[in-house]
């Protein structure tokens, strides 16, 4: 019965050893998830829209924002903050004239997407993305996620919307 007493208190020994010095989940080199979003969530393109966008000046540009189901679910009750698993995505394009509808209208009066210029996500998960108010933050050009120093500014910009659990966008029903 010893013998069988210290081989479980061994074998939990070494469980534990191996617990403690294996890399962090999903990360080979052992380095630390990092605190932005990285891949683009499955299936934004089917998600409802929530509102568009208008930016001018230096950014011209158009946006649509979607949101997944938890999201547009937590819009539409006013739910603040919003639940974990919510995403919402803004799909921005650049603002050109329609010459085909400003040849009806008979002058420059209406603006559509043109060319796209990113993709940016914002996942809530409070555990993973405590530091940054519970929200994991992504910006993708080309299908390419940017890289640590391009996200930087992202949650400061984000933190004068606490009021808002971080979220500028309003749901335009």
């Amino acid at each position: 019965m010893k013998h069988f007493t210290f081989f479980l208190g061994a074998m939990a020994a070494i469980a534990g050893l191996v617990v403690f010095i294996a890399p962090a989940p999903g990360h080979a080199d052992g380095k630390a998830a990092p605190n932005f979003v990285t891949e683009i969530p499955h299936g934004y393109r089917d998600w409802q829209w929530i509102s568009s966008a208008h930016e001018a000046g230096n950014l011209n540009s158009l946006g649509a924002v979607l949101g997944n189901e938890v999201a547009v679910k937590a819009y539409r009750e006013g739910k603040l903050p919003f639940p974990d698993g919510t995403i919402i995505a803004a799909l921005h394009y650049r603002n050109v004239p329609s010459d085909e509808n400003n040849k009806v209208f008979g002058r420059v009066q209406s603006f559509v997407p043109g060319p796209p210029t990113n993709i940016q996500f914002m996942v809530k998960d409070s555990t993973k993305y405590a530091a940054t108010g519970g929200w994991g933050f992504g910006h993708f050009q080309d299908g390419k996620p940017a890289d640590a120093a391009f996200m930087k500014p992202c949650f400061p910009c984000h933190e004068k919307a606490k009021g808002t659990d971080f979220v500028f966008t309003r749901y335009a029903p």
